[in-house]
């Protein structure tokens, strides 16, 4: 079996290491034998998104994703079919910003975006910076990172990935952080996240092979031992 990974503008968005999302991936993979391709999306390029890949889209800064915004409108048609017909997508940060409607910027400027998910962002004076701990209630499963943002995201009438424990989350308002969106997943949460929680990585890999193979209903079961180990030594320093 074979996964395709896109990493869109792995130059422009990818001020928090969030690369090594791309790692977790191509490591899990590995173990159970599964082959990884990766497919660097650059400004100008059109990539050809086939049933059973998966798109990366990590965080940069305002004048990257200014630069970015203007090439993903080129590309927002690809990345709507993608998406809506369940193609498995990792925003994070700047990502998962410019899927929304709008970003407004510090400055006031409004950069208009996908208008894939409902989801508004608008930049604040403060920055929302720290460890940050959600629960999943509906797969009781705990996620850890870290968040360094200014946006303000309101995601309306879709899912959160999760409610926050410790930290700010999309707005510091409503508890909630990220979104789940059919096989997508937006969030703040750096760290990089995939690493720390690999629930999530495995279920973007099977969520991928169960759209390109037939009779794929679950993973191989693998050592995970350093990662639970991280993450529960993070979530006893942080929840205390």
């Amino acid at each position: 079996m074979e996964i395709t990974i896109h990493h869109f503008y792995p130059d422009l968005l990818n001020t928090y290491g969030d690369i090594g999302n791309i790692f977790a991936i191509k490591n899990r993979c590995k173990k159970r034998g599964i082959s990884t391709i990766l497919n660097n999306v650059h400004l100008n390029d059109i990539p050809e998104l086939n049933k059973g890949d998966i798109v990366f889209i990590g965080g940069g800064q305002d004048f990257e994703q200014s630069l970015v915004t203007k090439d993903l409108l080129n590309k927002k048609e690809i990345l709507h079919n993608f998406i809506e017909n369940g193609g498995v997508t990792l925003c994070i940060c700047g990502g998962y910003q410019l899927l929304g409607k709008s970003y407004t910027t510090v400055t006031g400027e409004v950069l208009e975006g996908l208008s894939i998910l409902n989801i508004e962002t608008k930049s604040s004076n403060t920055r929302n910076i720290g460890n940050i701990i959600i629960k999943n209630e509906e797969l009781n499963e705990t996620y850890v990172g870290f968040e360094n943002h200014s946006g303000k995201t309101y995601i309306n009438d879709h899912t959160p990935l999760g409610k926050c424990l410790v930290g700010h989350g999309n707005n510091g308002e409503d508890n909630t952080e990220g979104i789940i969106y059919k096989n997508l997943i937006g969030t703040y949460i750096h760290g990089p996240l995939l690493p720390k929680n690999p629930e999530i990585t495995d279920r973007l890999i099977l969520n991928s092979l169960k759209e390109k193979y037939e009779n794929v209903d679950s993973l191989e079961e693998i050592d995970s031992t350093y990662e639970t180990k991280c993450r529960d030594a993070l979530l006893k320093r942080f929840m205390n």
